[in-house]
């Protein structure tokens, strides 16, 4: 069979090019050619106040002038503990400037948590908000580690004059207790005090430009290499296939150049808001909505319905709990949503029935793509209209992506159509590897006809027309008397039931067999709604198989979520397996 048939199909998008021609270029290159073309507009807006393409590339090359006089060199580590803040894309583009590796950690991270990956790493230097928590965090974190320079990034200058002198005098501004003297630098002094004269590094495209920890397969936390042409490769991927027909919108067309507006409410550190947010807006010119907490505000979200509105933002790329979260707003109906045209949901599985009430809720247009920190992170999408996009469907592989489903015994026998088996890519945005982990790459990586594949850790199957459908991580199957249940298709049945708001299913061990594993279903209500668990059991038997119906249900205030939105189905599992005194 031809591995890209689908392709040929009749859903393929009729706009979309099969292969394209990839600029072997450095991913700094991307700012630099916006600030020349477009240096005049507007590129990051935070609170009402704009920097310019010109202003960024400005910062990013007096940053990349500093980072080369202290002694980093082309391969050394350089790490950002930023939320999404402004100073955000001049730290990241002035580090590749100076040719180093950026290690990109997640902000909520406590100090064990960032030591580790500041330690496997070997990071010599780290960008940090000033902040009375992020700070003293990171003060504690390098503590025993090779970074001996801490780069406090305050918000103050970044805000407009009014709001931070009322801030500075209301003691509204972040701002840490203390300051270790002998290895703090200030970025207001860096861009004050050094020249704009950047050694814009020369790099090999095919070098790593990022480290993004993941905990890939297994769980256990590791860096992966994303080149700089992984990068590239995938915003152009990405550019070209989304493209909207006036059937759906009012602004047919793909990506405009300088008029886009891509609401950052996906943290940056994590590969899905790099790469479709902040490098998307860089590429294309667009204006870069810093939102450094997406749930802030009363009620929670209130803040980023807020930013939606004054920044009249037009690409939204979120986590379904975020767009549940959007839908769910008792206020909602309240804000203008009217700008916001091209929305994408990933890092999570999509409820068909939660991207049917978000549609009908704004107007937009909303599509499920798949990816992996891996992958840099796209490998699929479906198509970005209505009529050819599946619901329950991650879509078709965009351009120069190969997709097979390989048997999950071995990883070496690829499964006739239909059939369900583990999830293996190739294309040019798979990693070159995990860091310092050769054995772990070794361990994800195929070659299959002269190919290589990474095998994603997703257990899925394809239909006759290469849509890809993703039955549950290989790790979170539920045994259930040797059937396997899986908690995505669960879940997305229990999202259909119109008292539901969130929901998730684990596998509980059974007290006589722990091989075997019955289901458990944590059931979020909407605002106002009651219900019994009685009520949610007795209404999945006309829904589910024997073997899939919740045994047990827990009607609960919240779900545990990861920072980008991920149901914490293992925190589920774990807690309720203490709770029954067994280990998690």
């Amino acid at each position: 069979m031809d591995e890209m048939y689908w392709q040929s199909g009749p859903r393929w998008p009729e706009h979309v090019r099969k292969s394209l021609e990839y600029p072997k270029e450095a991913l700094y290159t991307m700012l630099d050619r916006s600030a020349e073309k477009s240096g005049n507009l507007p590129y990051t807006w935070f609170m009402g106040q704009t920097r310019t393409f010109a202003d960024v590339k400005d910062h990013a090359d007096r940053i990349a002038n500093f980072l080369s006089s202290k002694g980093i060199k082309p391969g050394d580590r350089v790490a950002i503990f930023l939320p999404n803040v402004p100073q955000f894309p001049p730290v990241f583009f002035g580090a590749l400037k100076a040719g180093a590796k950026v290690v990109t950690c997640n902000p909520l991270y406590k100090a064990p948590e960032l030591k580790y990956q500041l330690t496997d790493t070997g990071a010599t230097m780290v960008f940090v908000l000033d902040h009375p928590t992020f700070t003293p965090t990171c003060y504690e974190a390098v503590k025993g580690t090779d970074v001996d320079t801490v780069i406090v990034c305050s918000l103050k200058s970044f805000l407009p004059k009014v709001k931070a002198v009322l801030g500075g005098l209301l003691g509204k501004i972040p701002k840490s207790e203390y300051y270790e003297d002998d290895k703090t630098v200030f970025y207001d002094d860096i861009v004050t005090q050094y020249e704009p004269k950047s050694p814009q590094a020369e790099v090999n495209p095919d070098d790593t430009a990022i480290l993004i920890y993941t905990g890939g397969t297994t769980g256990t936390p590791k860096g992966a290499e994303l080149t700089h042409n992984n990068l590239v490769s995938n915003v152009l991927q990405i550019g070209e296939w989304t493209y909207l027909v006036k059937e759906d919108v009012d602004r047919p067309g793909g990506v405009r150049y300088g008029e886009e507006v891509f609401v950052g409410a996906v943290p940056w550190y994590h590969s899905y808001g790099m790469t479709l947010t902040l490098l998307m807006s860089t590429w294309y010119a667009g204006q870069l909505v810093c939102v450094p907490d997406p749930r802030a505000g009363k009620p929670p979200l209130t803040d980023l319905l807020k930013d939606l509105q004054s920044s009249k933002g037009t690409v939204l790329n979120c986590v379904p709990a975020l767009y549940a979260g959007i839908t769910n707003h008792p206020d909602v109906r309240k804000y203008d949503l009217s700008s916001v045209n091209i929305c994408s949901s990933g890092a999570a599985p999509l409820p068909p029935e939660l991207a049917k009430r978000f549609e009908a809720v704004t107007g937009a247009i909303l599509f499920e793509g798949y990816g992996l920190t891996e992958t840099a992170p796209v490998t699929h999408s479906n198509p970005t209209n209505k009529k050819n996009r599946k619901f329950g469907s991650i879509g078709l592989p965009i351009p120069d992506t190969i997709c097979k489903i390989l048997d999950l015994e071995t990883g070496t026998k690829e499964m006739p159509i239909g059939e369900v088996g583990e999830i293996a890519i190739h294309g040019p945005q798979v990693m070159k590897g995990y860091y310092g982990k050769p054995e772990e790459t070794d361990n994800v990586m195929r070659t299959i006809n002269g190919k290589r594949f990474f095998l994603t850790g997703d257990v899925g199957h394809m239909d006759e027309e290469g849509y890809t459908y993703i039955s549950d991580r290989k790790k979170q199957m539920i045994n259930v008397g040797g059937l396997k249940a899986y908690p995505r298709e669960i879940e997305d049945i229990f999202f259909t039931h119109p008292k539901v708001k969130l929901a998730a299913a684990v596998g509980i061990p059974r007290n006589d067999d722990t091989s075997n594993e019955f289901v458990k279903a944590y059931i979020v209500l909407k605002e106002g709604e009651s219900a019994t668990e009685q009520e949610f059991i007795d209404w999945a038997r006309e829904k589910m198989a024997g073997y899939k119906r919740p045994k047990e249900v827990d009607i609960v205030d919240s779900l545990p979520l990861s920072n980008v939105g991920k149901v914490l189905r293992r925190v589920l599992r774990e807690e309720e397996i203490k709770k029954r005194g067994g280990k998690g």
